[in-house]
């Protein structure tokens, strides 16, 4: 299972050895892991190394899109190994949020 990773020394260190190797796809521990360390607060960029993929698949994972039924076995797995931050972490799936400022909303400066 996935753990966060070790807090950075003064000495340099080589960087974290990736949980899976590249070119195997994701599966569905790897999501359900994932899920844990989102909540976790893993930084994405961390989550993107150790497992050698690209960011958007981290999104079709918390958007759900693949691997349905991993955030539900994640979270219950996350309430077992971790109690006291269950109610310090949004459990739901990602949402988008729109970048480009539609027409109707320049309708509220009139």
């Amino acid at each position: 299972m996935l753990f966060p990773l070790p807090p950075n020394s003064a000495r340099s260190q080589p960087a974290p050895a990736p949980a899976h190797r590249p070119g195997r796809a994701l599966r569905h521990d790897d999501a359900v892991d994932i899920w844990i360390a989102r909540w976790l607060r893993v930084r994405r960029k961390d989550l993107v190394v150790r497992y050698a993929c690209d960011p958007r698949r981290l999104y079709e994972i918390w958007e759900e899109a693949k691997f349905a039924g991993s955030r539900e076995q994640a979270l219950a797995i996350f309430r077992e190994r971790y109690p006291g931050l269950i109610d310090r972490v949004d459990s739901g799936p990602h949402r988008r949020v729109p970048r480009k400022i539609g027409p109707d909303q320049l309708a509220l400066f009139d």
